[in-house]
């Protein structure tokens, strides 16, 4: 149980910051931005009440938007995602999924963990470019930020999910 509150403390903290301090410099042709936080939230284990990963999710997006000047953008994406990510498990993954164990390769599976990130990061990337430009004058411009986004986010979590060792360790 300590060991599950240290890693998701961790993972909050790191995440937060690399988001934080150099993430959110990085804006690829001035389209693409890449939100590696949002893999604290896909790595929340599963079974975790509802209403936790809610409240994780929001505060991770509202740390967001205290340090990017962001008024809820992310608070509000974040939420939505926290509260979608639990029926999008049981719909991609099924009900037989153990309580408490983590979201990575070895559990869902290459394809399994790519449709996953991939329907989280875009629905997190709709609900905060469309909050964040608040009409839809210029719908292909957005398009073209949502895509440019998401697949930059989605490389992003791979790689960081290709180097995490706990997600490849072999437990007996």
């Amino acid at each position: 149980m300590i060991n599950n509150i240290l890693r998701g403390t961790f993972y909050f903290v790191v995440f937060a910051l690399i988001q934080i301090f150099v993430l959110n410099n990085i804006h690829f042709l001035r389209i693409a931005t890449p939100f590696l936080y949002l893999y604290f939230i896909l790595k929340l284990p599963v079974g975790t009440s509802r209403s936790l990963v809610v409240f994780f999710s929001f505060l991770m997006g509202l740390v967001i938007d205290l340090f990017a000047n962001t008024p809820g953008m992310h608070a509000a994406a974040c939420t939505l995602v926290g509260f979608l990510r639990a029926p999008l498990i049981n719909v991609m993954m099924g009900n037989e999924l153990a309580e408490g164990v983590y979201p990575s390769f070895k559990v869902f599976g290459y394809g399994g963990f790519f449709r996953f990130s991939l329907f989280i990061t875009i629905l997190h990337h709709v609900a905060l470019f469309s909050i964040e430009s608040l009409t839809f004058f210029d719908p292909l411009f957005m398009l073209l930020r949502i895509v440019a986004s998401a697949a930059l986010t989605v490389l992003v979590i791979f790689i960081v999910e290709a180097f995490n060792i706990e997600s490849h360790r072999i437990d007996g």
